[in-house]
């Protein structure tokens, strides 16, 4: 039954990558406001899920070394972005197709990541599943509509590059199979990957999505963002309550 949902969830992450999809049919002003909403409220989500969830769950299950694991989390996902999603060419002079395919692989390492942080979260408790699926879905509508973009401007047309980078997303399905499979093995397996996840969820929100909001400086957008900042983070707080 567990394996189920796993897969299940799984499955719906990676369909996230069709999201990129709206850019075949919207204004790139509407597309803007698109994104302006998704990444204040991935921000508040990630941050609240880091915090109000997957961190005491890490205290409470005995992980001696949370904190430094978390630490380890941030480092490894930075490494992960500054070494493997290659986002733009240097100095201007590289082989365009070349680095698209080398976005793909990138990404599919931490579509990866994202499979083992689902099912080590369902295999700790239901609830935890559930707000990891949120996380997860959260900060992957605005990464999948700039990873089709930059797809598309590496040389791939636009059904390809949907279809390239739904591909890449279904390694999270690999993912989370493979740690289900794991966990047969090493019991405390989901007590590590927990603290991991987070210092992840933090980089990424710290690093990636808030500083994307600060490119905005119009008080009424920044108001708008402030708002579902706090509406994500409300949102977690509200299942940790629901959940217990």
């Amino acid at each position: 039954m567990v394996l189920a949902l796993i897969i299940l969830f799984t499955v719906l992450v990676s369909l996230m990558s069709f999201v990129g999809a709206i850019f075949l049919f919207i204004s790139e002003k509407l597309l803007e406001r698109v994104l302006l909403v998704t990444v204040a409220f991935a921000s508040g989500v990630m941050l609240g899920g880091a915090f109000l969830h997957l961190l005491p769950e890490s205290f409470s299950s005995g992980t001696g070394e949370a904190f430094l694991l978390v630490l380890f989390g941030i480092v490894l996902f930075f490494a992960m972005e500054k070494f493997l999603r290659w986002r733009h060419c240097h100095n201007g002079r590289c082989d365009i197709h070349a680095f698209a395919y080398l976005h793909l692989f990138g990404d599919a390492i931490h579509n990866w990541v994202d499979g083992m942080i689902i099912a080590a979260s369902f295999l700790t408790g239901m609830d935890l599943g559930i707000v990891a699926v949120l996380l997860v879905i959260t900060h992957e509508v605005p990464q999948e509509i700039g990873d089709f973009c930059v797809l598309v401007y590496g040389g791939l047309g636009r059904v390809k590059a949907l279809f390239y980078n739904f591909i890449s997303q279904t390694t999270a399905i690999f993912g989370a199979v493979f740690t289900y499979a794991l966990v047969q093995y090493a019991e405390h397996f989901t007590s590590l990957l927990l603290p991991l996840a987070a210092g992840g969820f933090i980089y990424i929100a710290t690093t990636d999505l808030l500083p994307e909001l600060h490119k905005r400086e119009n008080i009424r957008e920044s108001t708008i963002q402030l708002f579902l900042l706090s509406v994500g983070i409300i949102l977690m707080w509200s299942l940790k309550i629901v959940f217990g």
